[in-house]
């Protein structure tokens, strides 16, 4: 058993790993470190109700300071983990501080990605990722401004649905052919450029950023400028272009790094005795047969409980399917499984309906769901594509027979 296991981030794998350790009996010192000063806190809300102002701060936190206390978890808040000493297994914090280890978690997470363009350093160029993002964001968000966000994935589509909700005018540029093109096949894309549109979001693809100009007088963003000859004013700009998995200090320990902190089904690192979870693993997943490294809060959930059963000494494989949500406008987008590689995508149901489900087939079998509005299909795709189930085609495309029944 080990004596004192550390975590490196608090976020939802860390907080996770803390509850299963600690109720499944683990008895050691446990220590977190999180480099935000605030306790361990939902991020999907920032982009939707709290960038809103219809949830407050408190209401954010996973877990109540008490818990913590209860648990008797040592809690390193607003400090970082800077060097990982291998050898004297040890972590040492950005005030020099020193932790000894028996095993270590890294759940560090990820951060946005830049943007290679001039300007983005000018007052009123936001990124979406933490707390103190969203406040200052917030802050700058007036009925009747103008908001360009760049990037048409899941943040930039959710905080265009916001800001609207906020009586802000919405331009987002993405630079691809349509949005959401990384995770959803062209119909589900072509659905949500249509419904952003009704609601006033002005949506141009194939845009790409050239720079961000300044008003010279108050130093300010002033407009989006693109290599097509665009010039696009704004008063405020949000780029989201994406995360890249915070890995770095993997990296510098030596531990085998590629698209994140590469792990095998346990979640356990090329390292003995370091472990990964969260936005910042990639993980050997069995259902899809190759590492995927992924951004959602269930995954964070799931990798953080399979982390800690594993240092208890239960052997426990990271197996389960991974799902997703969006939620744009009063429209709930959850994704099911993993659609990268499909040749046949099915819909059941009619977008123009507003409550309809893309299906995902590679070679005859079911891999993914995108559903909207439509919770029935969501939960039943879980067990189907576990089950690596084969339907027919025609039972699938008809939204009258239950998807269970499809095969």
């Amino acid at each position: 058993m080990y004596e004192h296991i550390v975590i490196a981030g608090a976020g939802q794998a860390a907080v996770q790993a803390v509850d299963t350790l600690r109720r499944r009996g683990f008895t050691g010192k446990l220590s977190m470190v999180g480099d935000e000063p605030w306790l361990p806190y939902q991020r999907p809300p920032l982009s939707k109700k709290y960038l809103a102002g219809a949830l407050e701060r408190e209401r954010l936190i996973i877990r109540p300071a008490q818990f913590f206390a209860a648990h008797q978890v040592d809690t390193q808040l607003g400090r970082r983990v800077s060097e990982i000493l291998r050898r004297e297994q040890r972590v040492r914090l950005d005030d020099n501080t020193l932790l000894a280890y028996d095993a270590l978690l890294l759940a560090t997470g990820s951060r946005p990605r830049s943007l290679a363009a001039p300007g983005t350093e000018l007052a009123g160029v936001h990124v979406l990722r933490t707390l103190a993002d969203a406040d200052r964001i917030r802050a700058e968000c007036a009925p009747g401004g103008r908001m360009v966000i760049i990037g048409g994935g899941y943040i930039g589509l959710e905080v265009a649905a916001t800001a609207r909700g906020l009586g802000l005018e919405v331009t987002v540029l993405e630079m691809a052919q349509r949005v959401m093109s990384r995770v959803t096949c062209a119909q589900l894309s072509a659905f949500y450029e249509s419904e952003h549109a009704r609601q006033g979001v002005r949506i141009l693809c194939n845009a790409r950023v050239r720079a961000l100009a300044a008003d010279p007088r108050s130093g300010r963003v002033r407009a989006v400028l693109t290599e097509e000859g665009g010039e696009h004013p704004a008063d405020i700009v949000i780029v989201a272009v994406g995360v890249a998995p915070a890995d770095e200090l993997a990296r510098a320990a030596g531990i085998q790094c590629e698209n994140g902190i590469v792990t095998d089904v346990h979640c356990r690192t090329s390292q003995e005795a370091i472990y990964a979870a969260g936005d910042c693993a990639s993980h050997l997943n069995r259902q899809y047969g190759r590492h995927l490294r992924l951004e959602s809060v269930d995954n964070a959930f799931e990798q953080g409980s399979t982390v800690a059963l594993n240092l208890l000494g239960t052997a426990t494989a990271h197996d389960k399917v991974p799902w997703f949500w969006s939620d744009q406008f009063d429209l709930k987008l959850v994704i099911v499984g993993v659609s990268h590689g499909y040749d046949t995508v099915i819909l059941r149901g009619a977008p123009a309906s507003r409550s309809f489900s893309a299906c995902y087939l590679r070679g005859g079998e079911l891999i993914a769901i995108d559903t909207v509005n439509q919770p029935k299909d969501q939960m039943a795709a879980r067990k189907l594509i576990a089950a690596h189930v084969r339907p027919n085609p025609d039972k699938l495309a008809d939204p009258a027979i239950a998807l269970k029944d499809a095969l």
